[in-house]
């Protein structure tokens, strides 16, 4: 789906309000809701951080800031070579 469309719905991909540039990426397989946390590099590749199964409808800012500390170490490492 996504390799097929230029503009992926906001079902599939969305970026979280608050966060520094983190985009939740939604998968339902069977009852569960999988959310993948990741963020772009460069605008052309998405890197995924982790995932949880989401019960309810709020991310849990703890999620969110794992995430946004894994982005930072992605960006770090990769700027030190």
């Amino acid at each position: 789906m996504i390799r097929e469309t230029e503009k992926v719905p906001t079902i599939y991909l969305k970026k979280l309000h608050g966060s520094d540039d983190i985009w939740e990426c939604r998968i339902q397989f069977g009852p569960n809701i999988y959310r993948l946390f990741s963020f772009f590099d460069m605008g052309k590749m998405i890197v995924l951080t982790h995932g949880i199964v989401k019960k309810s409808q709020k991310t849990p800012k703890k999620e969110i800031k794992i995430a946004e500390t894994y982005k930072n170490d992605y960006f770090r490492r990769k700027q030190n070579g």
